[in-house]
């Protein structure tokens, strides 16, 4: 992995600018105070691969600075031999829009990064480790609930979005063999 730079242990923005994070809405500067105190400040060069579809996944980021490229393979793994490549590009993100990625890999049992995300410029990011996001969820309860909130809110949207995919690649293969 091409991590460029680790910054001190401590965080560089203030809960004053994350508070317009989606993951944390709801939560007064004091509360997303205690999120701040353990985040990694990583920086990440242009192109550099900041998750990895397939990889164990440990920990939530948030995207403070700068642009990335989300991904999926497009084809399963049939055979440990087999070494197709492509991916579809599903969206590119922004700092402007206050995102937030990896969330999937809290909750899921195996743990597995579920896309590829790839730095389209020179990015910021801030990490926060699995162990320590559930740790401050479970001292404080009134946070641990309106964070979980927030992330169900926004996978839930995801979700419907990958439904939404799946409908029209679904009618665009029938279009095809009805053709």
């Amino acid at each position: 992995m091409s991590i460029i730079k680790k910054h001190k242990n401590t965080c560089e923005y203030n809960p004053l600018i994350l508070k317009d994070y989606e993951i944390f809405s709801g939560l007064n500067e004091d509360q997303i105070d205690k999120f701040c105190k353990v985040i990694t400040p990583i920086q990440f060069n242009k192109d550099d691969v900041i998750i990895q579809e397939g990889d164990p996944g440990d920990s939530i980021l948030i995207l403070l600075d700068g642009k990335v490229e989300i991904s999926q393979a497009l084809t399963l793994k049939t055979n440990v031999s087999q070494a197709d490549t492509r991916e579809k590009s599903l969206i590119s993100l922004s700092s402007d829009f206050r995102p937030f990625f990896g969330e999937m890999s809290l909750f899921s049992e195996n743990d597995k990064r579920s896309a590829t995300v790839k730095a389209a410029a020179v990015c910021g990011v801030a990490k926060i480790g699995k162990d320590k996001f559930f740790k401050i969820c479970n001292d404080y309860p009134e946070i641990g609930n309106q964070v979980m909130q927030n992330i169900a809110r926004v996978m839930s949207r995801r979700l419907m979005q990958a439904n939404q995919n799946v409908l029209k690649l679904t009618t665009a293969f029938s279009l095809i063999i009805d053709s």
